[in-house]
């Protein structure tokens, strides 16, 4: 191919690059103007799950008060194999949060709820000056009860391979 024909093919590849280029500038900088949590509006209902929720992970597990959150349990079906079954499982858990780290505290970073489930998104420090973990707890909730619960926990490291932080 001649030296010209190939600075032809050269122009049109640039011109087609830039194009692209352009587009997924464009559709980013769209997508940048849309809210970073936008959840939709809850029912009646989904509300209520998500306040007996808060106000039972607030009284269990920051004030470490089983007789207070207790109210809020219902079979209270335990997914986490680390913790026994039931509200008796739960309040042992208490009972060993206020023995081996008094001074834990959970801080909620995020709240999604659909229908009988609310997840939370939670920063928990057992120990005052550790980095602490970062936990997912999903609660299914009904007739007002917590009837399960499920976790997740991975511990927040040292250092990341991404500047995109865990909460």
């Amino acid at each position: 191919m001649p030296r010209s024909g190939r600075l032809l093919k050269n122009v049109r590849m640039d011109r087609k690059l830039k194009t692209l280029q352009l587009l997924i500038f464009g559709a980013l900088t769209l997508r940048a103007t849309e809210p970073a949590f936008a959840q939709r509006t809850y029912s009646a209902e989904e509300e209520q799950n998500k306040q007996i929720v808060l106000d039972f992970y607030e009284k269990a597990l920051n004030q470490k008060d089983f007789a207070s959150a207790s109210k809020y349990l219902g079979a209270y079906t335990q997914h986490n194999p680390n913790v026994p079954d039931g509200p008796a499982g739960l309040q042992q858990y208490i009972e060993f949060l206020k023995k081996t780290s008094p001074q834990s505290h959970g801080e909620i970073t995020q709240v999604f709820v659909d229908g009988e489930f609310v997840i939370l998104r939670i920063h928990v420090v057992r120990e005052q000056g550790s980095r602490g973990f970062a936990t997912v707890d999903i609660f299914r909730v009904k007739n007002s009860l917590i009837q399960e619960h499920w976790d997740a926990v991975q511990p927040v490291p040292e250092t990341s391979k991404n500047d995109n932080g865990m909460f």
